[in-house]
């Protein structure tokens, strides 16, 4: 292979990881999903890395045709905007310790959800709801000669803290709400393997990232609307997801790289999450159950998100890449989070060898649906207070990121 032909590959290969994350960041993923995890600043080269991105997601999803209970028109209003933009920031830095060991650590916000419907006929399930995660973690890396390339191994830890509320109606007329707010954290960890070839760009990685016990929900339920004051509540314990993600990329001509993904997420572990006063056992504490106040249903299925694209490298100073994206939904039957189809892509100017500045778009379609009444654990049934359709809305997004490496 000349030197030139390995040059214009390692240069693909170099941009398209860091390119890689800003157009995959605003897919509109299902769950509670934003950010998700990303590792790829580990594989940076370079002995010192640092980079921050944020992502700007807005997504138009509408109510339509929505009913009360048993399908009653409460007069409040049948359509509604179902879900409101939000920011996905990440910032993060990689040092190379040792020869063949390299370790980072990173802020992100890979779990969030927003929605702000107002007063409307399913005002008695959403008034408003904002889920919130801070991810904080460390995460190294050995490798080693194997064959042609060489062999890493991966692993590490994250720190989580979540918190959020949710607003609704808990009388009609005349209309009084409540709040429930709540917070809790927990620890996670990761553990993967790559190889690498650098002569011809490739890579390929299998990432598992653990479940994260959150084993301490406590907040407080206000209802002082209707004279019942502020209660201490606490949830019965829940689990965000674990995950796993192959990766693959490849040089396919000078300067074209080849890459591809298969994600997997365990958002099944969320279906009901009951919300007990302060004081009743955690035996009691399940929906449906006479201490349960109140439950944040969710009801989701496993999440799938598979990626393909491609990306070049013109000159020294510009690459751009390009992908398509599809997001299995993970409501089937209640909520709005069908299937997502996203386009993305984005380019990278890099005026130094030491600077990268990166800008990226994305554009989707969130496919059309029902929700109402789904049957869940413990013969509970999820949906009852609200029904509504669905067509297909747009969600569109843009990311930018700078990346400075020594």
């Amino acid at each position: 292979m000349n030197n030139s032909r390995l040059k214009a590959l390692l240069g693909a290969g170099c941009f398209s990881l860091a390119l890689m994350g800003s157009v995959m960041h605003p897919a509109h993923a299902g769950g509670l999903e934003r950010g998700g995890y990303d590792i790829d600043l580990l594989f940076d080269p370079a002995p010192f890395t640092t980079e921050a991105e944020a992502t700007y997601v807005m997504p138009d999803r509408k109510y339509e045709n929505a009913r009360g209970p048993g399908g009653a028109n409460l007069g409040l209003g049948t359509s509604a905007d179902g879900a409101e933009g939000y920011w996905v920031p990440r910032i993060g830095a990689k040092v190379q310790v040792l020869q063949g060991v390299d370790c980072m650590v990173d802020y992100s916000q890979p779990w969030g959800a927003h929605t702000a419907p107002g007063i409307w006929n399913g005002a008695l399930s959403n008034i408003e709801t904002d889920i919130k995660s801070d991810n904080y973690a460390g995460t190294c890396s050995y490798k080693m000669d194997a064959g042609k390339g060489q062999l890493r191994f991966i692993g590490g830890l994250f720190y989580q803290d979540i918190s959020g509320f949710k607003e609704s109606l808990v009388n009609v007329f005349p209309a009084l709400t409540g709040r429930v707010d709540l917070k809790t954290s927990g620890w996670g960890w990761r553990a993967g393997i790559a190889y690498e070839i650098p002569d011809i760009a490739l890579r390929a990685s299998l990432v598992y990232n653990s479940k994260v016990k959150l084993d301490n929900i406590e907040g407080t339920l206000d209802l002082t609307s209707i004279g019942r004051g502020i209660t201490p509540i606490y949830g019965s314990t829940q689990y965000m997801p674990d995950t796993l993600e192959l990766k693959l990329q490849s040089g396919i001509a000078p300067g074209w790289l080849a890459f591809g993904s298969v994600k997997w997420v365990n958002w099944s572990l969320l279906q009901s999450v009951p919300i007990c006063p302060v004081g009743f056992p955690a035996s009691s504490c399940f929906t449906g159950s006479p201490a349960a106040v109140t439950s944040l249903d969710l009801m989701y299925r496993d999440g799938w998100t598979v990626t393909g694209g491609l990306g070049h490298k013109f000159n020294d100073q510009w690459s751009a890449a390009g992908q398509l994206s599809w997001d299995r939904g993970t409501s089937h039957g209640y909520g709005a989070q069908t299937d997502t189809w996203t386009l993305g892509g984005g380019v990278a100017y890099t005026p130094s060898p030491s600077v990268e500045i990166r800008l990226a778009g994305a554009v989707g379609v969130l496919t059309s649906g029902h929700s109402g009444e789904l049957a869940g654990e413990n013969g509970y049934i999820a949906g009852e207070d609200a029904s509504y359709d669905f067509g297909n809305d747009l969600v569109t997004a843009i990311s930018g990121g700078v990346k400075i490496k020594f």
